[in-house]
């Protein structure tokens, strides 16, 4: 597997690194327009960034000077998709705004942002940092989409945030050395310690209605039930409850029964179109689509490409399964020489 994508500013003298910068900083982490102040005192603008996948989750590590950026609404419009983003600080400081919600982050602290509002940020001394965009169609794999709005800090003192930060960190040497189902494997585990750490470190509120354990237990039922033909009733008698409360819980967090197991049905037909040579048919059917056609529709409105393109792609990538909604912006190919490297190591 490819250890990843590197870019970084040109060293020459007529390198625009302030232009370079941007260009990097779009690239990977959604469309910025950024600024980096030009003290003559101070050293000259420098920075890097590396880009591993874990599936069609991007995992980035960044170091750069002080500078600002903000993400306008034009911005959002040239952006592919939507991405919820968990920016961890490791050295440094810096301050992330998005709409009413300010957090100022040194280092261990991180910080979820939501890419479909406006935001800034100021980089007061030089930073190290990593960031995680998820595509909100994983989300909704694991009953993440009520959990995130914008501007959620995480402490990173609670031990919820201390293990997705260590687990990314282990995940960030072994992920070069995985193969296709460890990758899928590590994926899965990543949105479910984000979610756990955004339950238990963000500030989202939780009400009685959502009860979250009862919800847990119906989300393991689901899952174990995920070829049958489930409904609301199965669900409520299965866990003494009645089919009232089980519209009330999904309810909660803006779903139904019904929609759950289709986001789950897709995503394990995902991973079996990689990791399998059945005909796209007999995929459709294994996981409750009768209908081929019917499954293509669901499956390109979740993931933005249809099944058969997304297995030639992933074939295509050696396994690095990267579908357009989850390839967050490539590098332009600039009309100028400029001294931004894109190389894979």
């Amino acid at each position: 597997m490819e250890h990843g994508e590197y870019w970084a500013t040109g060293q020459g003298p007529d390198s625009d690194r302030a232009e370079d910068w941007r260009e990097m900083l779009s690239a990977t982490h959604l469309p910025w327009s950024t600024r980096v102040d030009h003290d003559a005192d101070a050293p000259a603008f420098d920075a890097w960034v590396r880009r591993l996948w874990i599936d069609d989750l991007a995992l980035i590590d960044c170091e750069c000077g002080p500078c600002s950026g903000t993400r306008q609404r034009r911005h959002i419009a040239e952006t592919d998709g939507e991405f919820v983003i968990v920016l961890m600080t490791r050295a440094g400081r810096e301050t992330v705004s998005q709409g009413d919600a300010e957090a100022v982050l040194r280092a261990g602290d991180a910080v979820v942002w939501d890419s479909t509002k406006p935001a800034k940020f100021t980089v007061w001394e030089p930073l190290t940092k990593r960031s995680l965009l998820i595509p909100r169609a994983a989300l909704e794999e694991v009953s993440g989409r009520a959990v995130m709005s914008a501007g959620v800090m995480l402490d990173g003192n609670r031990p919820a945030t201390r293990l997705l930060t260590s687990y990314l960190d282990t995940l960030s040497t072994a992920l070069p050395e995985l193969d296709q189902c460890g990758v899928s494997a590590a994926r899965n585990a990543t949105l479910e310690l984000f979610i756990g750490a955004m339950r238990s470190g963000g500030d989202t509120p939780t009400t009685s209605m959502a009860q979250p354990a009862l919800r847990a237990e119906i989300d393991r039922y689901i899952e174990r039930h995920l070829l049958d033909a489930t409904t609301p009733a199965d669900v409520a008698a299965a866990h003494g409850v009645s089919v009232r409360t089980v519209n009330r819980i999904f309810n909660a967090t803006g779903q139904t029964v019904g929609e759950v197991i289709r986001v789950r049905r897709l995503a394990r037909a995902r991973e079996e179109l990689t990791d399998s040579d059945q005909p796209v048919s007999s995929i459709a059917h294994r996981w409750g689509f009768s209908d081929p056609s019917h499954f293509t529709r669901s499956f390109k409105a979740h993931y933005g490409t249809s099944p058969r393109a997304y297995r030639s792609a992933t074939r295509l990538a050696g396994g690095s399964r990267q579908v357009s909604g989850a390839v967050v912006q490539r590098a332009r190919s600039a009309g100028r020489e400029t001294g931004v490297t894109a190389t894979r190591s």
